[in-house]
């Protein structure tokens, strides 16, 4: 896994004029799969990727898909990016990257993470996010349109590629501005996020523990949201044993023992 900021790069040759405008056209439209869609497709002929998806990672929670595109169409990205979304995203190198740079105020750079298959040692994430949809490789092209908030317009590989060549990444870097700035203006109209009071109050709890892990934040969620161990468990893909134990521990981390207290300190944290 390595990951470094992009700086200001030239044009990389002529860009098919067509599909610069299905790109400006697909900014806002409704349908899901149209800006990862526009994506693979302004990269056309260059480079070899098969898949595209953007995801939203707003104020420390689950990961919402805002848009995927698959060169094999029908539900099969999108149930990949689900089963992301709810197991595997904390284990993402992507995590790592955005609590480091969380540190920092909202900035305008951005940043290119690349994950090969064999960065990953869990095997379950391995075998459902890189093995099962044929994938090598991922070019992560992360950007910030807000204060704890990120986008994440991935880019796979197809295993039968290889990995991205050098050269390659350079051509992605060059069109990096212009996707991003496009995801960041469909997120803008389309995608962003209207926090609930669940969701506020699990962004406060955050801020006065910044230890909580994701798995525990995760059970905090379900817990603020009303949802029972066994809802948890099914969401999370875990036992509801585990749900318990990872709930204790966020407990033990904010000093409370209870769903009353949880809900008391949410309040509290909330007042001036």
């Amino acid at each position: 896994m390595r990951y470094w900021r992009l700086a200001p790069l030239p044009p990389a040759g002529q860009l098919d004029l067509s599909r610069v405008t299905g790109l400006v056209a697909a900014i806002g439209n409704a349908d899901s799969g149209s800006l990862a869609t526009a994506i693979l497709q302004i990269l056309g002929d260059e480079i070899s990727v098969s898949q595209c998806t953007i995801f939203a990672y707003e104020f420390g929670n689950r990961p919402r898909t805002v848009s995927v595109a698959d060169y094999r169409g029908g539900r099969f990205l999108r149930d990949v990016a689900d089963t992301y979304t709810r197991l595997f995203y904390a284990l993402d190198g992507n995590q790592q990257i955005l609590s480091a740079a969380n540190l920092r105020q909202p900035e305008s750079a951005i940043l290119l993470h690349q994950q090969t298959e064999t960065d990953i040692e869990h095997e379950g994430y391995r075998a459902a996010c890189y093995q099962q949809p044929n994938v090598s490789d991922r070019l992560a092209l992360l950007v910030q349109p807000a204060e704890n908030i990120w986008l994440s317009i991935n880019l796979y590989r197809h295993r039968d590629q290889g990995n991205f060549l050098r050269g390659e990444i350079a051509f992605i870097e060059a069109l990096a501005p212009l996707i991003t700035q496009a995801a960041k203006h469909h997120y803008a109209l389309c995608g962003q996020y209207q926090m609930g009071i669940p969701q506020m109050m699990l962004a406060r709890v955050r801020t006065l523990c910044p230890q909580l892990s994701k798995r525990e934040l995760d059970v905090l969620r379900g817990v603020l949201e009303g949802q029972s161990a066994l809802e948890i468990a099914e969401t999370m893909g875990i036992q509801p044993s585990s749900v318990v134990t990872y709930q204790k521990r966020a407990y033990h981390r904010l000093g409370i023992s209870s769903q009353r207290q949880l809900f008391s300190l949410c309040l509290s944290c909330g007042k001036t």
